[in-house]
């Protein structure tokens, strides 16, 4: 029954050799590694609106600073994109800033590297859902699915979690027609909407102050009032470092497509780069024309309620079916946002898991020839974070912008080391590039972590600091293991004497058979053994014993409190004690059944017996089925 549900929800199984076939071209993979980045343009602009049109600030004021802080966010994105770009051409094998990190700063660099950006993929899935379901209850008929929201965040991250477990490329199939389909109408509101801002072709609009009583709720026209956005304020320069640090949320998922280059389709660098140019063009043309619509337009910034997108979207394309359109394809993008999350979370954490700094089983592939632990993983971390933060993805944002820019300036900071070494044509070149990426993207983390070290960041900071202690204490544990394992030259194995164990309850097939078994190994000692309770128990077995002439010695332990464990474990330190340099060979009879559910209703006690001598040294345990037809 479960191998039939997971091919109905996974699929069926795929062949290694077909892995050659699952790799993307440049228009599906814009859409699995670009998603998270494009998503951000539904909500950059209100994070910053909120910091710089609250507390003392006006919307006036705020508005009028806007447009200067998305030109710095943008040029801060051509930035990175073209660093990222050096990055892609030098390490075509994927890990991204790990990879950089690992190959040119040090073992301790790549770990702060794969840290952070393990810590912002899971923080990537929980903002994007909460900020999709967001969106949903933003459209006015669905406001009452505001309390429903925490449900609504874990239902979707479970639909996307099964769409990656069928695989990356039907997923970027799946999640493709949301993303060009936002792009495309995202196209139209900034275009259309500009358009009427500058009255062009006959076309106005109104702004939104202008008539705010009548176009927002009561409760979000309340909290408008009692936050003094029209009129008067001040704005220091901490508080536009702090809405800058906002804005600079618009870079998470850049490094996306540079973790995933074995993704795409040969030549791997070449596409991988091309889609890494798209998606900076379309990231920053949208977030500049989002903020230059939102200074005509007016929108008021809530941490609660309307969102800014879609008060711009009813002004714009009023409250028809265009509108509605741009609201599901903002949620759908938001929400699918999370699949680069999905796509670059297990690819990632499989190559750390082949350095060893993660349990290995993140280095499988599963049926579908993707790493299916690390999308588990994945969706459960995320789905308690929104747990935690009830759904608010306002309160999400600041703990990961600080993890995103730390990863950029360790992979800029080894970009330039990479030169250095390699000095490759046009070296001069990449130096520039990525060392002018290093210094701009280390001022903006300083930013980030100053101005939004009280409001969460620090958060961030701790957790990724306990990620990088398990790191090392995986890697000290497998280092530990794999010298005890080593085989030295000249190693010999010890001579060892060997004693049998079997345990028996009451003669039976399956004891005879277990006995038969036991004989067939030549030990040295052999011996059954029974555990009673009382008297009646032991003559009964004896009994059985002598009525089968069993040639085995029996030997009986009493467990006046009818306990099996304990009194076994004891029992083998006695023969421990009187033969020395043995090895133990604990063989225990067992009934298969046909069905599952009748097999619950045997072995139990052996299955308990088996997991505590499972951590005895010197001791094998031997299951002999005895299948029941």
């Amino acid at each position: 029954m479960f191998r039939a549900l997971k091919r109905i929800f996974v699929g069926r199984p795929l062949a290694s050799a077909e892995q050659e076939h699952q790799r993307l071209g440049k228009a599906i993979a814009l859409a699995v590694f670009s998603s998270d980045a494009i998503s951000s343009t539904a909500y950059a602009t209100q994070e910053i609106l909120l910091v710089i049109a609250f507390g003392g600030s006006s919307l006036a004021l705020g508005l009028s600073r806007l447009v200067p802080i998305a030109i710095v966010v943008a040029v801060l994105l051509a930035i990175v994109v073209t660093s990222y770009r050096q990055t892609i051409f030098a390490y075509p094998s994927g890990g991204g800033s790990y990879v950089v990190s690992r190959e040119n700063l040090g073992d301790k660099a790549a770990m702060v590297a794969g840290a952070s950006l393990l810590v912002d993929y899971i923080l990537t899935v929980a903002v994007s859902v909460c900020a999709g379901v967001r969106a949903i209850t933003s459209i006015p008929a669905l406001h009452g699915l505001a309390s429903w929201r925490v449900l609504l965040c874990l239902v979707a991250i479970a639909i996307i979690t099964l769409a990656n477990l069928r695989g990356v490329k039907e997923s970027g199939r799946i999640f493709a027609i949301p993303t060009y389909v936002y792009i495309l109408i995202l196209s139209i509101l900034v275009g259309y909407g500009l358009a009427r801002s500058y009255g062009l072709f006959g076309l106005h609009i109104a702004t939104i102050q202008g008539h705010a009583k009548t176009f927002l709720t009561a409760t979000d026209y309340k909290a408008m009032q009692e936050n003094v956005l029209l009129l008067g304020g001040t704005l220091g320069l901490f508080r536009l470092l702090r809405g800058f640090a906002s804005g600079a949320v618009a870079l998470t998922g850049v490094e996306a497509i540079s973790n995933g280059v074995p993704a795409f389709r040969r030549p791997e660098p070449r596409n991988a780069s091309a889609t890494m140019i798209w998606m900076g063009v379309i990231l920053g043309s949208l977030f500049l024309g989002v903020s230059l619509l939102a200074t005509h337009i007016k929108p008021i910034p809530l941490e609660f309620g309307e969102t800014v997108f879609s008060q711009m979207g009813r002004q714009v394309l009023g409250e028809g079916f265009m509108y509605y359109v741009l609201q599901v394809a903002t949620a759908l993008i938001l929400t699918l946002a999370a699949n680069t999350a999905f796509a670059d979370f297990p690819r990632l954490s499989s190559i750390i898991a082949r350095d060893g700094y993660l349990p290995r089983q993140f280095a499988s592939r599963g049926d579908r020839l993707v790493f299916s632990n690390g999308v588990v993983v994945l969706a459960i971390a995320a789905g308690i974070l929104v747990v935690v933060f009830g759904g608010n993805e306002t309160n999400l944002i600041p703990l990961y912008a600080v993890g995103v820019f730390t990863s950029f300036t360790l992979s800029q900071t080894g970009m330039v080391r990479h030169h250095l070494k390699e000095r490759e044509p046009a070296w001069q070149r990449g130096i520039a590039i990525n060392a002018t990426g290093a210094v701009a993207t280390l001022i903006v983390m300083l930013i980030i972590a100053i101005t939004k070290f009280t409001n969460g960041a620090w958060v961030s900071i701790l957790v990724v600091l306990i990620v990088i202690a398990i790191f090392r204490g995986i890697h000290g544990h497998y280092a530990r293991v794999g010298s005890q394992l080593e085989v030295a030259p000249g190693y010999k194995t010890r001579r060892t004497n060997h004693t049998v164990i079997v345990l028996v309850g009451r003669v039976h097939r399956g004891v005879m058979e277990a006995l038969s078994y036991a004989k067939s190994l030549a030990p040295n000692h052999l011996v059954a053994v029974s555990i009673v309770s009382d008297e009646e128990e032991q003559d009964a077995i004896e009994a059985q014993w002598s009525e089968h002439q069993i040639d085995v010695p029996l030997e009986i332990v009493h467990s006046p409190y009818r306990e099996l464990t304990h009194p076994v474990l004891d029992y083998i330190d006695e023969l421990d004690a009187r033969w020395d340099d043995d090895i133990i060979t604990v063989i225990i009879p067992e009934f298969v059944t046909p069905g599952v559910l009748t097999g619950i209703l045997h072995n139990q006690s052996a299955l308990r017996l088996k997991t505590r001598l499972l951590y005895r040294p010197n001791t094998v345990v031997t299951s002999v089925p005895y299948h029941v037809d």
